[in-house]
């Protein structure tokens, strides 16, 4: 049973094989980004911390937007 991998191992892999897989992901995390950002640009007169989203949205991938429209879009109803 091998435990370890060597560099040799992974130039085996195929990643083509993996695309179907990876590309619908990396699509709707690009969606969800973008979506969050349009959302913040046209509601950034009401909401707090618009740097401080935009940074969250852009650079903590998936997590970003969603925790963006779960927490993010409260600011506005506190106005």
């Amino acid at each position: 049973m091998n435990l370890h991998y060597g560099l040799d191992d992974l130039k085996e892999i195929d990643i083509m094989s993996f695309l179907p897989i990876i590309l619908p992901v990396v699509v709707i995390g690009i969606i969800l980004i973008l979506i969050a950002l349009i959302d913040l640009y046209r509601n950034r007169k009401t909401r707090k911390n618009v740097l401080m989203w935009t940074l969250i949205i852009i650079f903590v991938n998936t997590l970003g937007p969603i925790l963006y429209f779960v927490i993010g879009r409260k600011d506005s109803e506190t106005i």
